[in-house]
């Protein structure tokens, strides 16, 4: 039997239409932003291999990341080169691209879950109950049987156990409200904070506090090709999962009632929602810290560029948080080259004033109007 949402797209946007205040401004149609974003994100990956503190030529770059996708042979005068662009740089550059599509997935999603404008992936606590995991690792060598593998292990096993805390402690006989899960998480990031710190001051070691004090403020340093596999399938996973689920999101943004009215369930779905955030998030989290404001600022940012319909943020957000983090790592490498900053200073940075101007128009509201 069909319902409401079989023969008809709903937006948070149509209601504003149905009024009688002005008319919306125009949108851009994703069908020319996702091509054109897909090649700035192909020439970002490149640009992601080649800029960096050691001289090579772009001819030299392109020539490795060819042999590197081909198996190709080099000299062996070549290897060195070889193994800065196509080891180092390469994944680092395609771990930022999946980290910045997650964030900017999961924050479309957390937005229209909780309902609140001021939401990112983070405001459910997974991040912080992540840092937990990291830390035992970096500072007490917590889970040093798996080796490489420990940092991400321990980060996504206590995100996970995060999840489950903040499920146990937000539901009720009514399911998952909005309210209860934004100030549950709010909550538990506060008291996973706590831990965290705790942790970091009882280190023995100032390179293990160092090294903990780098992931909690985001870093893509740990990259390897080891590390993109999973964090690649568990984003696309939760987009694909997301994408699917987008008109029923379209329906739960404009609230309960109306998502009723049109054969949503809203507590079916939240919960639904919760699972998939928290899984990419810890994904995420484990593998590049914690990373603030690219799930808060990108998807206001793309509502400006596209509106308000799930369908069309789905397509065109994670591409532009794929691009961002890119070009964010490239300036946390050559900024105070050779150092390197944390990329959560950078997204804060740029973030902050490009949130401020963004709120600033008077054409804009949360729901796309």
């Amino acid at each position: 039997m069909a319902t409401p949402l079989d023969r008809r797209p709903v937006t948070p946007s149509r209601t504003a239409r149905a009024g009688t205040g002005p008319a919306p401004p125009r949108r851009m149609s994703p069908k020319l932003l996702v091509p054109f974003l897909g090649a700035a994100l192909l020439v970002s990956l490149v640009c992601g291999a080649g800029i960096g503190a050691s001289g090579l030529s772009w001819g030299e770059v392109l020539g490795h990341l060819w042999a590197g996708l081909t198996g190709g042979r080099i000299s062996a005068d070549q290897v060195a080169a070889y193994t800065i662009v196509w080891e180092l740089r390469f994944p680092r550059a395609a771990l930022a691209a999946v980290v910045g599509a997650g964030l900017a997935a999961v924050g479309i999603a957390v937005q229209a879950m909780v309902r609140n404008a001021l939401a990112d992936p983070f405001v459910l606590g997974i991040s912080s109950g992540a840092a937990v995991g990291a830390n035992a690792v970096l500072i007490f060598g917590a889970f040093g049987a798996l080796g490489i593998w420990a940092l991400s292990a321990a980060s996504f096993l206590a995100a996970l156990l995060a999840m489950l805390l903040v499920y146990a402690v937000a539901r009720t006989a009514r399911g998952l409200t909005p309210l209860r899960l934004v100030l549950t998480g709010t909550a538990m990031y506060y008291g996973f904070s706590a831990v965290t710190t705790f942790m970091v001051f009882a280190a023995e070691h100032g390179e293990a506090a160092r090294s903990a004090m780098m992931w909690m403020l985001g870093s893509l340093g740990g990259a390897s090709w080891a590390s993109v596999p999973i964090a690649a399938g568990a984003v696309l996973c939760g987009i694909a999962h997301l994408t699917w689920s987008a008109r029923r999101l379209n329906a739960l943004a404009m609230g309960d009632e109306t998502a009723a009215a049109l054969g949503v369930d809203a507590g079916r779905l939240r919960k639904e929602l919760f699972v998939v955030c928290a899984a990419v998030t810890g994904a995420v989290v484990a593998v590049s810290g914690a990373i603030g404001f690219v799930g808060l600022m990108v998807p206001h940012a793309v509502r400006m560029l596209v509106g308000a319909d799930h369908r069309r943020l789905l397509a065109v957000a994670p591409l532009v948080g794929a691009v961002l983090m890119i070009w964010v790592d490239i300036l946390s490498r050559v900024v105070l080259a050779p150092a390197e900053l944390p990329v959560g200073v950078l997204t804060a940075a740029i973030g902050v004033p490009c949130f401020v101007l963004l709120m600033r128009r008077r054409t804009y509201t949360f729901g796309g109007a």
